[in-house]
């Protein structure tokens, strides 16, 4: 099983992901978002599995208020790309499916149904 767990070291839910995991035996990929932001590519893909573009983004965090990104209108894609930090994590890939978010009940079905 391929996992990959896209986050930030200082987020703990990633870490709780990660740990989630090791935990069960599946050793996942990891990447900071922040090193590596997602490409435009798998932005649309992850979208589309978590029901938009707004899933993804962490309206709530520190960046997105630094950037004043609530009064602006903007490409959400471009913005994904220009300011890494707006990005709610962990996103958790598993093929084609996604989380974003610590949603372990989901993660369970998957390694359940490998």
């Amino acid at each position: 099983m391929d996992i990959i767990v896209i986050g930030s070291r200082k987020c703990a839910d990633t870490r709780k992901a990660e740990r989630f995991f090791k935990e069960r035996g599946v050793r996942p990929h990891t990447r900071d978002v922040r090193q590596k932001p997602l490409t435009p590519g798998e932005i649309r893909k992850i979208a589309a599995q978590v029901g938009g573009i707004d899933a993804i983004i962490d309206r709530e965090g520190k960046e997105f208020e630094k950037q004043n990104l609530r009064y602006l209108s903007v490409d959400w894609v471009e913005a994904l790309q220009r300011w890494p930090g707006i990005t709610r994590t962990p996103i958790v890939r598993c093929g084609p499916r996604a989380t974003v978010g610590y949603v372990p009940e989901v993660w369970t079905q998957w390694l359940k149904n490998s």
